[in-house]
């Protein structure tokens, strides 16, 4: 958990930031290292678009400070300190909403949370261009994720029943929906909506089917979710901890210990970087199989089995 940094609106030249610190704030409470780099990566684009006036440089000195504090606070926090942490922690979390996302999106259940929850994926893909570019994988679903919360957006503003899934002849204008959609973006509370979650395999994602019985005809209807229930981890949480509950009752930002090595057979120990990337092919192969793509599946499976036996990344 963090504090919450008290800054003044937003100066017009910066508002395309506004968007990275809201979902910044709704993970204050939830996860301290979506919110670190949400800002992080809000800094470095309101720097990149500033105009230098006193207001400007003012908010950005502000935002800064915080980003300073913050990381002295969380110095033993692997995922603020170390690139490869945090950069693994980001990609589980924006594949987790997408995957959330796009699962309910096929299955019918539309709704103001599972657009915001679509288009938070696409910020947060952003946000990790901090650590380089995307993979081709993650490029596709960030577009994927904004184009889709905004075609969601307008079919319902305009009354229209959405068509579930991907759709072959996408509007020539996606770009310019696109940005006027994220000038109108809303959030949803944080704890309004809860998702169940396979303890051995994050891509195994079923809905709580008393989440979404109500969202077509009421799309802000959250009276019937279980956030209590054990099984449930709510949607702004994406590493639940077994401490997470203990104590004082807040929300903790544990991770695994990225530092110890990993012995394998032969002798073979992994270093923490080879074993962040085994886990990123493991991760891309089950994303593969989200869209039957069994070839790109196998691949990346033998990517990570090669890697874990050898220490040699085939990439």
């Amino acid at each position: 958990m963090v504090v919450t940094p008290e800054l003044p609106s937003v100066p017009a030249p910066l508002k395309n930031i506004q968007q990275y610190l809201k979902v910044a704030s709704t993970h204050d409470q939830r996860d301290c290292v979506v919110s670190y780099w949400c800002r992080l990566y809000a800094l470095q684009t309101g720097l990149k678009l500033s105009t230098k006036t006193s207001e400007e440089t003012s908010f950005l000195l502000k935002l800064m400070n915080w980003l300073e504090m913050t990381k002295k606070e969380l110095h033993d926090n692997e995922a603020i300190t170390n690139d490869v942490a945090a950069q693994a922690h980001l990609e589980n979390w924006a594949l987790k909403l997408f995957l959330y996302a796009d699962k309910s999106d096929r299955a019918s259940n539309f709704g103001k949370n599972i657009i915001q929850t679509f288009y938070t994926a696409g910020l947060l893909y952003d946000v990790l261009t901090v650590f380089g570019e995307l993979t081709d994988e993650a490029a596709q679903n960030r577009k994927y994720a904004k184009w889709k919360a905004t075609y969601l957006h307008n079919c319902i503003k305009n009354g229209e029943t959405p068509v579930p899934g991907p759709i072959k002849n996408e509007d020539e204008n996606e770009e310019d929906d696109i940005n006027e959609f994220s000038e109108k973006v809303f959030f949803i509370q944080p704890s309004s909506l809860t998702i169940t979650m396979n303890m051995f395999d994050f891509h195994e994602i079923s809905v709580n089917p008393n989440s979404h019985s109500n969202l077509p005809n009421d799309e802000d209807n959250t009276s019937n979710l279980d956030a209590s229930s054990p099984t449930d981890v709510n949607i702004f949480n994406p590493i639940s901890t077994a401490s997470e509950n203990e104590g004082n009752g807040k929300t903790t930002c544990n991770l695994s210990d990225f530092k110890t090595p990993i012995k394998a057979e032969g002798g073979l120990t992994l270093s923490t970087e080879q074993v962040t990337k085994a886990q990123k092919y493991i991760k891309w192969a089950g994303s593969a199989l989200n869209y039957d793509d069994v070839l790109t599946s196998i691949l990346n499976l033998q990517k990570a089995i090669h890697l874990l036996t050898t220490g040699q990344d085939p990439a």
